[in-house]
């Protein structure tokens, strides 16, 4: 791949992030990319791991997968160079965006990941919309399959769990 291709990449990467409100995951950034080449998975991690170097984006390890926010930087770029991503181009970014939105902010927004604390592993799972926790819950546990155990369904039990603390808490004794 030229120079010039990966400069498109990072571009891309950065348009991207720029028009959300939310981090986006490796995975949604690759889906996106990889449908315009689907041989580019290599040079789209070069183009991730430089912008990172460089401070164009803040990347963020939950669990198994990456997060990454444009940082202030990132958006100087963008406003300097989005001339060089053709319209086209801009125009599939934001059409995957608006198609996927819903999708990709859920997927970001619900995360888990658990930590040793002495003899005991922590849980800590969460759930955030437009930066903002709106929930956050730290559990104790014994064993690090249990905490793998509740990350791993955080992810389809977070809003019962959410409603049912809101119904709890709001309920007169």
């Amino acid at each position: 791949m030229t120079s010039e291709g990966l400069v498109l990449y990072k571009l891309m990467i950065l348009y991207m992030l720029d028009r959300v409100d939310f981090p986006l995951t490796n995975s949604q950034i690759s889906d996106f990319i990889l449908g315009f080449n689907t041989s580019a998975a290599l040079h789209l991690q070069i183009a991730l791991n430089e912008l990172a170097d460089n401070d164009f984006i803040k990347p963020r390890t939950e669990r198994n997968h990456t997060l990454y926010e444009i940082t202030e930087q990132g958006k100087e770029a963008v406003e300097l160079f989005e001339f060089k991503i053709a319209d086209s181009i801009k125009m599939d970014i934001l059409n995957y965006l608006k198609e996927q939105k819903i999708e990709l902010r859920n997927e970001s927004a619900i995360s888990s990941d658990y930590y040793p604390s002495g003899n005991e592993y922590i849980a800590q799972c969460s759930i955030k919309e437009r930066n903002q926790t709106l929930l956050e819950i730290k559990i104790s546990v014994p064993t690090k399959d249990q905490a793998i155990h509740i990350c791993d369904s955080w992810r389809d039990k977070n809003e019962e769990i959410y409603q049912y603390l809101i119904s709890e808490i709001w309920q007169e004794s």
